[in-house]
């Protein structure tokens, strides 16, 4: 896929063969096709070494690298511009800690929001080089395990397209999600190498490098004026170095920014040990230093494994409050008016640890009164909220906590006390209620509970749906509701349809833009305008051919990269995320299995040809997740190599999905796989860049697409399978599988085809824990009660699918209607309802 040292095959085309021409008329500024021209070949000699003219020494990657540079060039005044003047305006900033940052691919995002997508592409098609070739050099910045950290990647596109001071935090991990191989149907985790090559988008600051500490203990004393004093001794500690990526609005002046720390040793070479023969030991501290940013998310199954994942948790915690204290410094003398200058939102709960690093570095390093940091801490923080799963609220054993960090656990220790009076007053006796309530859960071994630590110390909690802000305020998270009720509220996600529609959907963008004009590209809500074409039939023919188009551009892609072949005159059925059994893609397999027993009855009349699609990747320790990706490719195994299933079904895993991939799949899609079990998905992302892409949905009552349903009609979503009260209702019954396997002849035949061993013949007894999780295990996530009515609902697409006309105006409606679905918005509403911070305009012209 990746083509780093793969040669160009003829020489970069420059004026008279000598860049003697463009030397000394280099424009940083410029933007069209001659100024875009000049800075490539520049970079290509002054900043990747090569001479233009002599092809055998220019790498593909090296075009990426000097484009990349050229379009870094017309960012960077843009970029200083901004800081200068935030800092002169001494406006209010939020500041977005997240644990998580799925870039994917910048190159082509940056050209797109500069609007130089145009003129560079003429510039290297002056000289002879192919843009979609150079666009594929780049690595996807593979930084989140999945939504949430697209999620993230699309709110920092919007906060600068919304003109509103901002700037990112996270972690530069060395290797980010691992890169999956598929290997006799099995999934291989490789690492993923995005920093292997140079980073043409990152700016290194050393002069910002923070120091961390961890362990030690401390040690109470009172200072000359007699205050109580604490200090946190003997640390072992470490460096966090910054490195800045641009992000630039679309159209705009401004300019933020994502800083990434980078972990570096304190004391990274010993000369004793160095001098004694202990080459090794000379640079120990060196190895476990910068294994904090090692990689994202090790395996937390051990000790050492959930150590090093808090580590990673308050290392850039720490190192973004004290870059967030220095530069509120710069502009303010005290720390009166903090709240007024600085919000701090927590994407989900990995960042909970920096409410308590603010509360240490206020009294113990500024050295306010407790109730005054408190008073800060409370209206600086807010939190959101990103799972309705009990077991996905992360703990920390008090052991580990005074291990680490002694003296956090020990402000932890004084929050709860001082929460724990607050609940007691206003639920006096309630001896139950303190217990559930508390933030240390009392065991044998105690737990510090990281969510409610978030949530106690922060003015505003969000649930990221309707539903499931409902369902937090009502069940998960309802005491700390009936506590303070005016701290709850939603803000549904959203997706940047710059990056999802305008720049990955070039056939159906252009004819959306002829049709009703770009305004849509920033006010995603002028899409409805479309409406208007539901009953144009030319209309409806040119869609149908943008939708084809993109089934094509995929076809050549997924072929390109991994040698795999589908017919684009078949249905895309497609379910790509995360892999995990909550999202049901068992349930998905199952019905793929359903249709190969209708294809061998021999019920094809009117049969739909179909191409069904996974992708996702499994946690590397999650076995059950795993063993669901080897029997998709299992049953894929069967039902391709079956000669009757040829020109009708076709089920495909793809490989290693992220961004550059989604790019694509999302697109070409026909129909889009939401079908979790009610009640489990917080909101979900892919839902909205499916239909966003005229997919159409078939989902359950779930998440986001409870909203989505509401805006599109009931007519123009295929919805299926039991509410979340009805899965509640059920459970407390008692529910059991076997009814539905022994009431369901269409369940019960693929049960008994896979219990036969049927799709691993060399190994009948591979998926007897699939078999059991269904059948005598509880079927968790009723897999079973919603099978009829997902196999119903497939039939009713299948059968729209066959009405062309019917087809297309939904997905002509559905794209019409999904204004609400713009991150736009969700980031409107958080600037507005949360951090009260205002746009600042940064004129072009500077």
């Amino acid at each position: 896929m990746n083509q780093t040292n793969k040669t160009n095959s003829k020489a970069v085309k420059t004026e008279n063969t000598s860049t003697s021409n463009y030397k000394w008329r280099i424009n940083h500024k410029g933007t069209d096709e001659t100024d875009v021209r000049h800075s490539f070949l520049s970079n290509l000699e002054y900043n990747i070494s090569k001479d233009p003219s002599n092809p055998a020494l220019i790498k593909l990657y090296d075009q990426f690298l000097s484009l990349s540079y050229a379009v870094r060039e017309r960012v960077i005044e843009r970029w200083i511009s901004t800081s200068q003047q935030y800092y002169s305006d001494n406006v209010k900033r939020v500041y977005y800690l997240s644990m998580e940052f799925l870039m994917g691919r910048l190159l082509g995002d940056t050209m797109m929001n500069l609007q130089l997508t145009k003129m560079s592409d003429e510039a290297m098609r002056e000289l002879g080089l192919d843009m979609e070739e150079i666009i594929d050099q780049e690595v996807d910045a593979g930084l989140g395990n999945g939504g949430l950290g697209r999620l993230a990647a699309c709110y920092l596109d919007s906060m600068a397209t919304l003109k509103l001071p901002a700037m990112g935090y996270g972690i530069r991990y060395d290797f980010g999600i691992f890169n999956q191989k598929i290997v006799n149907g099995y999934q291989h985790e490789t690492p993923e190498q995005w920093l292997q090559n140079r980073n043409p988008w990152e700016v290194e600051r050393p002069e910002y490098k923070v120091k961390i500490k961890f362990y030690g203990r401390t040690m109470q004393y009172q200072d000359k004026d007699g205050h109580n004093v604490v200090s946190w001794i003997d640390t072992e500690n470490v460096i966090a170095m910054p490195y800045d990526i641009p992000i630039p609005g679309y159209g705009v002046g401004n300019v933020n920014t994502l800083r990434l720390w980078s972990a570096r040793s304190a004391d990274e070479f010993k000369f004793d040990f160095f001098n004694s023969g202990d080459y090794i030991g000379a640079c120990q501290d060196k190895f476990v230093s910068e294994n904090i940013s090692k990689v994202l998310y090790p395996n937390d199954n051990n000790i050492s494994g959930r150590e090093l994942r808090l580590k990673q948790q308050f290392f850039f915690s720490s190192a973004s409050l004290q870059d967030i204290i220095r530069r509120y410094l710069l502009t303010n003398k005290n720390f009166k008016t903090f709240p007024e200058k600085v919000s701090i939102q927590l994407n989900d709960t990995h960042p909970a640890i920096a409410t308590v690093e603010l509360m240490r570095l206020l009294i113990d390093e500024h050295k306010l009164l407790w109730d005054e940091a408190w008073d800060i801490v409370r209206k600086t923080f807010a939190y959101t909220n990103h799972t309705l799963m009990p077991e996905a609220l992360e703990k920390w054993s008090v052991g580990l906590m005074q291990h680490l960090l002694p003296r956090h656990m020990e402000i932890i220790f004084e929050i709860n006390h001082h929460f724990m009076r607050e609940v007691s007053f206003k639920f006096p006796n309630d001896l139950d209620r303190l217990r559930r309530m508390s933030l240390i859960e009392e065991g044998d071994d105690k737990q510090v509970r990281m969510a409610y630590l978030a949530l106690v110390a922060s003015h505003s909690v969000n649930g990221v749906s309707a539903l499931h802000s409902d369902l937090l305020s009502q069940g998960l998270l309802k005491d700390f509701y009936d506590l303070w009720p005016k701290k709850f509220n939603n803000k549904t996600n959203g997706i940047t349809q710059r990056r999802w529609l305008y720049k990955a959907n070039p056939p159906l963008r252009d004819l959306i833009n002829s049709s009703i004009g770009d305004g849509w590209i920033t006010d995603l809500y002028q899409l409805k305008k479309l409406e208007k074409f539901v009953d144009d039939k030319e209309f409806r023919k040119k869609w149908m051919e943008a939708k084809h188009s993109a089934k094509v551009a995929f076809a050549d892609k997924i072929k390109k990269w991994d040698g795999i072949v589908i017919s684009p005159d078949t249905m895309f059925d497609v379910q790509v995320k995360r892999i995990h059994e909550y999202k049901r893609q068992l349930m998905n397999a199952l019905h793929c299995i359903a249709l190969y027993n209708q294809i061998k009855s021999g019920d094809t009349k009117n049969f739909v040809p179909r191409t069904v699609m996974f992708a996702g990747k499994a946690a590397p320790g999650y076995y059950f997740a795993k063993l669901i990706i080897k029997f998709i490719n299992s049953v894929a195994s069967v039902i391709n190599k079956d000669p009757a299933t040829e020109g009708l079904l076709r089920v495909n895993f793809l490989p290693n999905y992220r961004v550059s991939l989604a790019e694509y799949v999302i697109p070409a899609a026909d129909l889009s796989e939401q079908i979790s079990t009610a009640g489990t998905e917080a909101s979900g992302t892919g839902n909205m860049k499916f239909a966003l892409n005229g997919a159409l949905t078939i989902g359950t009552m779930d998440g986001a697409n409870v909203e989505m349903h509401e805006e599109f009609g009931d007519d123009n979503i295929f919805i299926f399978g039991l509410r979340t009260k009805e899965v509640d209702d059920l459970r407390a019954s008692g529910y059991n599988p076997w009814d539905y396997y022994h009431k369901s002849p269409v369940l019960r035949q693929v049960i008994d085809l896979i219990s036969s061993g049927y799709f691993c013949q060399e190994d009948p007894a591979m998926f007897a824990p699939i078999y059991d999780a269904l059948l005598n295990h509880g079927d968790r996530y009723m897999i079973m009660a919603d099978f009829d009515s997902f196999v119903n609902c497939q039939a009713d697409v299948a059968k729209c699918y066959s009405n062309v006309d019917e087809w297309t105006k939904k997905s002509i409606l559905n794209v019409a209607r999904m204004g609400k679905f713009s991150s736009d918005r969700s980031i409107d509403e958080y600037a507005k309802g949360i951090w009260n911070v205002k746009p600042a305009n940064v004129s072009l012209d500077k």
